[in-house]
């Protein structure tokens, strides 16, 4: 990037770090800024964009732990999506954001009325907002075409300038347009300027705060009304990911102005670290993304004992206007019976709420299955040893069915097997093309990774289900369900007593450590049937392991230093002979 830092580039984003909303007769056109951040409601808690991994049901799953008056409080962004192709390409549109039911929203008539158009999923006013619209892009004709097809269904529109993938550099966007400080001006300005909601941005931060202020002050120069700020580099990502610097994003709240709405990304595993940052960094909302996938209830406080104890009100989901779960602590989350500030919410209980997401939402159904209560202790136990269900449809030989070739029709194979069996039933064309379908095996993985870790046959099945099978993850759901209840009924095992014996929740001192992960993975550890983040080793743990090797010049300058850090000890103890 060009040095940010010379006088002229500090005299410049100094004088305008803040942009003038574009006006219309006199009066601006739409809310800039803090004003703009208030009249959604001021959120403090928000779900990151995700490639294939923020959609529709994943946002709604995030805001069905929270009670009804508190769901706006979770503001949420959009998968990124690809700007270009966003407008050249209407199956492109189709299968990447479903405003409305049936219809290609590059294709609506300016002048329909509300009875032709009906909110569908995506951005819909009563479930799915408020709701940030995100693109990646290089070519502004091409971001301002996609933002103006959405803007009528989401809050604003993001620029993505955080993706440190190696995707993102071969297309040129995201982290990778940091080299193009103009570029980047000139892609916000025109969204700022021709578009009739408020444009934001994600970036990260720069090798100095110095650098990384003035790259912020440049970004909200330009137009940006909110700014989400990544406490890591460009270049921590995989087995380099590290920790996040929530010092420099405190740096950067100090010294920028106090109206400027920012969001801190990067270091929430847990909930209580959600307050832990806003504390640590001053900034206005907290943005989760993997924390989120292994735990969609992270910005949720843990229920009390008293709400645990308590039984489940009995609803009629078809009596709303819009479904949302019936929560039931007593059942869903799991406390340790010998340390009540040690819980989780179960995976079997968000397993459940996600698949009745989709029974209702993607695919149609009025109400979700109808379930059996999932197992607490003291339940009967009768049905436990009933035989396990097949994770996989079967053949007449009782064999399992052999997997299909994956065609995009889901039309039958040649060489679909003889006897009739099939490994999936018929999947419709739309759902296939649904969002919310893509993403539901990568998510249960992650959802399940504690899980499928011990029972290998689960991992086997998920990882044979297509797209759309939702009976697929059904019968996955009905068989985790039970392997839990065994568990449960048998009692807590050496697993838990082990985890909570390496932490002590009582303890609220939380200290970040660079060089080691394992203080993280004690306090973070549970049993394998509860919700809990996916740590990596640091990058010092990683390099003692091989698992990742410094760049020549990176070993050349480390050794460099050390020879000059052997010289200064030596000069150092001649000093003190001579003075001795």
């Amino acid at each position: 990037m060009t040095d940010p830092t010379t006088p002229e580039a500090t005299s410049a984003a100094a004088s305008a770090v803040a942009a003038t909303p574009p006006t219309e007769n006199g009066q601006p056109r739409k809310l800039h800024g803090r004003a703009f951040y208030e009249s959604i409601g001021s959120p403090k808690y928000v779900v990151a964009p995700m490639v294939d991994q923020s959609e529709f049901a994943w946002r709604l799953l995030t805001r069905s732990f929270l009670a009804p008056e508190q769901r706006k409080s979770v503001l949420a962004y959009s998968p990124m999506l690809h700007a270009r192709l966003f407008v050249d390409s209407p199956r492109y549109r189709a299968s990447h954001f479903e405003a409305i039911k049936g219809v290609d929203i590059g294709e609506v008539p300016k002048d329909a009325t509300g009875d032709d158009i009906k909110p569908f999923l995506d951005g819909n006013p009563a479930i799915d907002r408020p709701l940030f619209v995100q693109f990646c892009a290089n070519d502004p004709d091409a971001l301002l075409g996609a933002a103006k097809r959405v803007a009528p269904y989401c809050d604003a529109v993001d620029l993505n300038l955080g993706c440190p993938q190696g995707i993102a550099r071969k297309g040129h966007y995201g982290a990778f347009l940091q080299e193009e400080p103009e570029l980047i001006v000139k892609l916000i300005r025109t969204l700022h300027e021709n578009l009739d909601v408020p444009v934001t941005a994600k970036i990260r931060i720069l090798d100095t705060p110095e650098a990384s202020l003035m790259y912020a002050k440049k970004v909200l120069a330009a137009g940006a009304s909110i700014l989400t700020i990544h406490g890591r580099r460009r270049d921590q990502k995989g087995h380099m990911t590290g920790i996040a610097n929530w010092k420099m994003l405190k740096y950067l709240r100090d010294n920028l102005p106090p109206e400027t709405v920012l969001f801190a990304n990067g270091n929430i595993l847990q909930q209580k670290d959600v307050d832990r940052c806003l504390e640590a960094t001053g900034f206005d909302g907290v943005m989760s993304a993997e924390g989120l996938l292994s735990d969609p209830a992270l910005f949720v406080a843990p229920p009390t004992e008293e709400e645990q104890a308590a039984e489940a009100p009995v609803t009629n989901p078809a009596d709303a206007e819009c479904y949302w779960h019936t929560p039931d602590p007593r059942r869903e989350y799991w406390r340790s019976a010998r340390n009540s500030k040690r819980g989780g919410w179960r995976i079997d209980a968000v397993m459940r709420r996600y698949l009745d997401i989709l029974h209702v939402y993607c695919l149609g159904k009025t109400t979700p299955p109808t379930r059996r209560p999932l197992f607490i202790a003291g339940d009967s136990t009768e049905w436990l040893k009933e035989e396990d269900a097949p994770l996989v449809p079967q053949q007449q030989d009782g064999e399992p069915a052999r997997k299909k070739r994956k065609r995009d029709d889901n039309s039958k194979s040649k060489n679909a097997d003889k006897n009739g069996a099939s490994a999936a039933p018929s999947i419709p064309k739309e759902t296939l093309s649904s969002p919310n379908f893509v993403s539901v095996q990568g998510h249960l993985f992650h959802l399940l990774r504690h899980a499928v870790a011990k029972h290998h046959d689960i991992r086997d099945a998920l990882a044979r289900s297509r797209k759309g099978d939702i009976e697929a993850y059904e019968r996955i759901l009905a068989v985790l369900e039970k392997r839990i209840a065994h568990a449960l009924a048998a009692g807590e095992d050496e697993e838990v007593v082990e985890g909570e014996q390496e932490w002590d929740e009582d303890n609220d001192e939380i200290a970040d450590d660079a060089d080691s992960s394992a203080a993280a993975v004690r306090r973070c550890k549970r049993p394998w049937w509860v919700v809990q983040p996916i740590l990596r080793p640091m990058p010092a743990e990683a390099l003692a392991k091989g698992a990742i090797q410094l760049k020549k010049k990176v070993v050349e300058e480390l050794e460099k230093e050390k020879e000059q850090a052997t010289e200064a000890a030596v000069e150092e103890k001649k000093a003190e002979l001579t003075t001795a």
